[in-house]
């Protein structure tokens, strides 16, 4: 099945008073390349939810953001009061008065201003239960992304098809006009000779072995049935369910070699300009290929 690697998927569940949200973007990359951001104090998470992104996608850069955000009503702390910090602060205010011959009575707005009289003591987090969270949200969002995938890479097929089509069209055109190719070698090679010779006769047997020699090089039967081979396989490629991007890649690098020869050897006007279209056709199945997982 072809996958492209350009999708998004996102992915949210409610549990209690907080939320956890995972949001998953993917673009085309020669390799797997996952980045994972975590709030700072969840970063032991990391590992375990890279191992699930790799179970999912083995080709493409992916960026999975996590978050976690609280009801607007519940706070994610907690103040605790240093009731024997604020005995000593007490104990000392009433010491200086009493040094200073003083009764003035301590308010408490003066005392909470005293360091370290309040302490703000983080809520603490069920990290079994936060996993859980982000893990069901990961798995949405990765079905979401890979609905996109494999919907993105179904547009693909169909262009895949539609060139490969048009490359053994364009195969079948070249084979057709194959045999013609000795006799125009050979018009061609007389040609030259008479220009050269300049109404000297020509030495028919001798000519026949030139022609032959000739032939024998632009001969470009094994171009074309390697051809033919690697479009089969392209499309045997097209129909399997792993990831093909590397090897369809592969692949159009072999064609553009048969393709090249095929324009070196054959010599011929109209054959080239076929070359020129199956080189064109090749490079935009080059550009699409780089996007396939």
């Amino acid at each position: 099945m072809i996958k492209s690697m350009t999708a998004f998927g996102s992915g949210a569940i409610q549990g209690g008073n907080r939320r956890c949200l995972v949001e998953i973007r993917s673009v085309n990359h020669r390799y797997r390349d996952i980045v994972v951001r975590l709030p700072r104090n969840q970063q032991a998470l990391e590992e375990g939810f890279r191992r699930i992104i790799s179970s999912r996608i083995s080709r493409g850069r992916v960026e999975a953001s996590f978050q976690m955000e609280m009801e607007p009503d519940a706070a994610p702390y907690d103040l605790v009061l240093n009731l024997p910090l604020a005995d000593a602060y007490l104990r000392a205010f009433r010491q200086l008065a009493h040094h200073a011959g003083l009764d003035q009575e301590i308010r408490l707005e003066t005392l909470l201003q005293m360091k370290d009289i309040l302490a703000v003591k983080p809520e603490p987090e069920d990290v079994d239960s936060l996993r859980e969270g982000f893990e069901a949200a990961l798995s949405m969002a990765l079905d979401a992304l890979n609905a996109m995938r494999i919907k993105e890479g179904h547009a693909i097929l169909e262009d895949f098809v539609k060139r490969v089509d048009r490359l053994e069209a364009s195969v079948d055109a070249v084979h057709t006009r194959a045999p013609e190719l000795p006799e125009t070698c050979r018009k061609r090679l007389t040609e030259k000779v008479g220009e050269l010779l300049n109404g000297t006769e020509v030495d028919p047997a001798r000519l026949a072995q030139e022609v032959a020699f000739l032939a024998e090089r632009s001969d470009i039967t094994e171009e074309i049935i390697r051809m033919r081979s690697h479009l089969k396989q392209f499309r045997d490629y097209l129909a399997i369910d792993d990831p093909v991007g590397r090897r369809l890649d592969f692949l159009i690098q072999e064609m553009n070699r048969e393709v090249n020869t095929l324009g070196t050897k054959a010599s011929d006007t109209a054959i080239s300009q076929i070359v020129v279209e199956m080189k064109a056709e090749l490079e935009k199945l080059r550009e699409q290929v780089q996007n396939v997982e």
